[in-house]
């Protein structure tokens, strides 16, 4: 088990007694609006379309869904409770926004592998998705999403990030408090691991930056080269 998103038991347990938004980690407004906003200054227009890797309960989906042209949202969640509550009290409660979305847009896959919409993608996010992931599980993301990216198209994924002479078994603080690891999650890597893992790949690991996460995750920007 990468992370305590892959226990699906758990998670409908949680959404008892928890919100929707409470379970993704809460920040809810400002985590959307800061994923939203950096998706367009990477180039994201209404007519793009746009896979949401990891959307779980639509904190960001739901300005995705808000700016894009009807239809161009795609989410894809490990967790089936997840996008069934984020529709459910997000979507479905506006109808402008249901309008837009239809259900078949948002499925439960767990291998990242997205074929099945038949759509190639201008655009792609994973936010807070590789901080629970193992460095087999970001590869074989990559190695899924390669298929259904369009050429030159763009991929940004947020990390947690150590220094390049830190030794991967020493635990780190981050923002807020937030202490991560080389073996558990939450999950740390330094940018020369992420580089390894898209050798052989169609990728090309543009950028590494910081862009105000407010638990200091940074963002990787990925291109499809072939």
């Amino acid at each position: 088990m990468d992370s305590k998103y892959d226990d699906e038991k758990d998670i409908e347990q949680r959404l008892k007694h928890m919100t929707h938004r409470q379970i993704v980690g809460g920040l809810w407004e400002e985590i959307g609006t800061l994923q939203f906003e950096f998706m367009k200054r990477l180039g994201l227009r209404p007519e793009n379309l746009l896979l949401d890797v990891g959307c779980g309960a639509l904190r960001g989906g739901v300005k995705f869904v808000e700016y894009l042209n009807g239809g161009n949202y795609f989410g894809i969640d490990i967790s089936q409770s997840l996008l069934e509550a984020g529709y459910a009290r997000e979507i479905s409660t506006r109808q402008d926004l249901a309008d837009k979305l239809p259900k078949r847009n948002l499925q439960c896959i767990d291998t990242f592998d997205a074929v099945s919409f038949g759509r190639q993608f201008d655009y792609a996010l994973a936010q807070s998705v590789f901080t629970h992931l193992t460095l087999n599980s970001i590869r074989l993301c990559l190695e899924n999403l390669a298929k259904v990216v369009e050429l030159r198209g763009k991929f940004a994924a947020t990390y947690f990030g150590i220094p390049d002479d830190q030794p991967t078994g020493v635990p780190q603080q981050h923002q807020s408090g937030i202490v991560t690891y080389g073996n558990k999650d939450p999950y740390h890597y330094r940018v020369a691991d992420l580089q390894y893992v898209i050798r052989g790949l169609p990728w090309a690991l543009d950028d590494e930056l910081e862009w105000g996460h407010p638990r200091g995750q940074r963002m990787l920007l990925f291109s499809k080269t072939e």
